[in-house]
């Protein structure tokens, strides 16, 4: 059968690894989750907790679409790259107007946004030559993103941002129906699960990598701010701790889950199933909960030794339940007992017992912090001693190790 005009190469000598042109693309988007930080940042009431949210939920939408676009079509072709470059601008023009999107520049987001989903969609059907299954797939995914398409103008033009904020979650709820009703569209049918045959191996690779952008995202806040502050002995504790914290939820999910995860998906029958449920929804909390983590950051890094409040006790506690959550759920559908990791069940009920006490007894930022830090902390370390053998055979290799007689 004769490969098709403009998709990747397919069998088993062919080369699924993530293009640099992709990780080009992502630049956009690690540009959007800065945006989307500093939103919430200074929107921390729920009017703005929601309108963070809906947008969120916007910028994943984007990019995953994409992901899943580029794990069948080949960015060597000049073709595809211009239409990468194409949505890249488009997301710059999103990522800029996050700032006043429920103000003076939501028809500009919401144009951006329509025009993104709309023509990469219908683009990809063509773009997979001969109108088979595949193409098929993405036409009916592309009526979906034109059926929501005036809910978001319709916002874009609507000025209170109570209304525009009702319009935009009812455009996100037709769209984010759309993979769990396989595209059912009346007359198209509906998709199947062969349909989505994707490569295992990139998608895991893809959303990994975006995981590590935005922890790389919280970093770059973190030195930022630190960089403008007087670093006083609780400033630096407090610049150490979020570093720590993100050393730790990057060794939380990508010690065993994320290997585990790209095994999983690149060896299973149905991978376009598992890509759907475990990198396509799944990956939303993780992302979500990095987001607001960044935010408790900056606002321990500020004030350190000030009274946290209700705000940052909701995004310190909030993301860390988002993160831990959206972990154990990906691991759970991963792993091959399909069992929660202990680990994970047992550091919510502890990020839960955290919350209380900060509400009983009102402790610094700084202290609240470093006690988050500390169960990160441990969740990775029981999660790394869990596997590989466990903590007994980490501890046989050690010592074996110690005794193995040096050279000279």
């Amino acid at each position: 059968m004769p490969r098709l005009p403009f998709t990747r190469p397919t069998g088993p000598s062919a080369d699924h690894s993530v293009h640099p042109m992709e990780l080009f693309f992502d630049l956009v988007f690690v540009f959007a989750v800065t945006q989307l930080s500093h939103y919430l940042l200074e929107h921390h009431n729920l009017a703005g907790v929601l309108q963070t949210l809906v947008m969120f939920l916007a910028v994943w939408w984007a990019w995953i679409y994409t992901a899943w676009a580029t794990n069948w079509l080949d960015p060597e072709r000049a073709p595809v790259r211009l239409k990468l470059a194409f949505v890249m601008l488009l997301g710059l023009v999103l990522s800029s107007a996050i700032p006043q999107a429920f103000g003076r520049y939501g028809l500009y987001f919401a144009l951006a946004y329509v025009a993104i989903q709309v023509s990469r969609t219908f683009y990809t059907a063509w773009a997979r030559g001969e109108w088979q299954a595949g193409s098929w797939n993405m036409t009916r995914a592309g009526f979906y993103f034109l059926a929501a398409a005036p809910l978001w103008i319709a916002g874009g033009l609507d000025a209170d941002p109570t209304r525009r904020l009702l319009w935009w979650s009812a455009a996100l709820a037709v769209e984010y129906a759309g993979p769990a009703t396989f595209f059912a569209v009346p007359g198209l049918g509906r998709s199947t699960a062969e349909d989505w045959a994707i490569s295992g191996e990139h998608m895991a690779e893809r959303c990994a990598l975006f995981i590590i952008l935005s922890l790389g995202e919280g970093i770059l806040v973190t030195g930022a701010t630190f960089a403008r502050l007087e670093a006083d002995g609780a400033t630096v504790a407090a610049f150490v701790s979020a570093f720590a914290a993100s050393v730790a939820m990057w060794w939380i999910y990508f010690d065993t889950g994320a290997r585990r995860g790209s095994d999983r998906i690149e060896h299973d029958s149905r991978p376009g199933l598992l890509g759907r449920a475990a990198y396509t929804y799944c990956h939303i909390p993780i992302v979500a909960g990095i987001i607001v983590l960044a935010v408790a950051d900056e606002q321990v890094l500020v004030h350190p030794a000030g009274h946290g409040g209700p705000f940052l006790l909701a995004a310190l506690l909030g993301g860390a339940l988002l993160f831990i959550g959206g972990t154990a759920a990906f691991k759970r559908m991963t792993g091959v007992s399909g069992r929660w990791p202990l680990s994970h069940l047992v550091g919510i009920g502890m990020f839960a017992l955290l919350g209380a006490w900060a509400v009983a007894v009102h402790p610094a930022p700084l202290h609240l912090h470093m006690a988050a830090t500390g169960l990160f902390v441990a969740i990775a370390v029981w999660e790394w001693g869990s596997y590989h053998g466990g903590w007994v055979e980490r501890w046989a290799r050690w010592r074996a190790g110690r005794a193995r007689p040096t050279a000279g």
